[in-house]
């Protein structure tokens, strides 16, 4: 496609030049130059030739002269971008010292001056030395003041100074000229500073500029959530905040744990249930029922028979088996207590169920087995071996293979479990 492109403008080209000779041969033109008694004559096709010869040449000349002193110009840019190459891969590999050394080379030129101090501050600022990483962003202001701010709003967080690193942030995000890494910063800082409002402000901005991507958006916003519903000062602090949350957030399951937590806390057990029954019943979710689980003793044997239900659906699932577990301790059901608790740390071993086997040995009165079940809970956190309890310990009639449950698409077509 391209030769034959080629060959159509060479034609058209040829044509025009066949057109424009026949044109000029008709009536060549004529110029004459005179000056202080000399005098020139020629074509027109002359003359412009002419010209153009003259200035070719006088640009030759210029360039020869210009050429010793652009060289100096010349080096000094390739240098630059060497080193700014050389300072960014340093700081990728994790050589620090080597990335801000070569990163303050390369800020001499004043093409690379922004990019390079900022870098060199964010180098400085993963050696520890904070000092210098907020000298350079003293310099790095002058040419880029929205990145560097930006950046030394991170550098005081991480130097543990999150009050400062708000108050830098809030005049732009009062004025909403924040960059998606700045409402990042500012949602961080503030949460680490205790000024859950701030935070939660952060989030629509940062969710619109889709910066972060839906996994780590999700993360960030639990956490602001969580923390904000754990700060609520009293009972109606609490439902004022929960209500004023939108829907979206509210179905979050860090969002209703910590709600239902700080709710049991404050001795509002009905709407924690209740938050917690109704999440269960649109999505399945393990941290949901561990909440339930936990949130004190009021109305435990209602609530007992309710998870118990849940085991047609959820036969094999550890975090339920737990929670059963754990309620049946605190009613002194301790048969039904070791099965549900020997058939979770079967399908998925957790400290949280040899703490509650613990207990359930304690309650029987065997000191033994109950500190061996606590050593083990201890070293299972810890990533440390197991010791098996003894096997008259443990129940032989009790099967701990997981069940086989029939799962069908929303057409009723059976499928294979997840």
């Amino acid at each position: 496609m391209k030769l034959w492109r080629w060959i159509l403008v060479l034609v058209i080209v040829a044509a025009l030049a066949a057109f424009g000779w026949h044109w000029v041969a008709e009536d060549p033109g004529y110029v004459l130059v005179q000056l202080r008694g000399w005098q020139a004559e020629t074509t027109v096709v002359a003359a412009v030739v002419v010209l153009l010869l003259a200035w070719a040449l006088l640009s030759a000349v210029w360039f020869a002269v210009r050429w010793p002193f652009g060289a100096f110009t010349r080096r000094h840019r390739r240098l630059s971008r060497k080193k700014m190459s050389d300072g960014l891969q340093a700081l990728m590999e994790g050589r620090h010292g080597d990335a801000e050394r070569d990163l303050h080379r390369a800020s001499r030129l004043d093409a690379l001056r922004g990019p390079a101090l900022l870098a060199a501050a964010e180098a400085a600022s993963r050696r520890g030395e904070n000092n210098r990483a907020l000298t350079t962003l003293d310099e790095a202001a002058q040419v880029a003041p929205r990145a560097a701010r930006v950046l030394r709003a991170r550098v005081l967080r991480r130097e543990g100074r999150a009050v400062e690193a708000v108050n830098l942030l809030a005049a732009d995000a009062d004025a909403g000229n924040l960059t998606p890494g700045g409402w990042r910063e500012l949602a961080l800082a503030a949460l680490a500073s205790g000024d859950h409002r701030r935070a939660r402000q952060a989030l629509e901005p940062l969710q619109k500029s889709g910066a972060l991507g839906a996994r780590n958006f999700a993360v960030l916003e639990a956490q602001v959530l969580a923390a904000s519903l754990r700060g609520a000062s009293d009972a109606a602090a609490l439902n004022t905040l929960w209500s004023q949350l939108p829907k979206a957030q509210r179905r979050i399951p860090a969002a209703i744990d910590a709600y239902a937590r700080q709710a049991a806390a404050f001795g509002m057990m009905l709407p924690a249930m209740d938050e917690v029954e109704s999440a269960l019943r649109r999505e399945w979710s393990p941290l949901l029922i561990e909440t339930y689980g936990s949130l004190g003793a009021e109305d435990i044997e209602a609530r007992l028979r309710r998870a118990e239900s849940w085991l047609d659906g959820h036969p094999n699932d550890a975090a339920l088996l737990l929670t059963l577990g754990r309620m049946c301790v605190r009613l002194n059901l301790w048969g039904k207590a070791t099965q549900y608790l020997e058939r979770s740390l079967a399908l998925t071993p957790s400290s949280g169920a040899w703490e509650a086997l613990g207990d359930v040995h304690a309650g029987q009165g065997d000191a033994a087995l109950a500190q061996r079940c606590y050593r083990n809970a201890l070293a299972l956190a810890r990533g440390e071996a197991i010791q098996p309890l003894p096997q008259g310990a443990r129940s032989t009639r009790l099967d701990t293979r997981p069940i086989a449950v029939e799962e069908r698409s929303e057409h009723g077509v059976p499928r294979l479990p997840e």
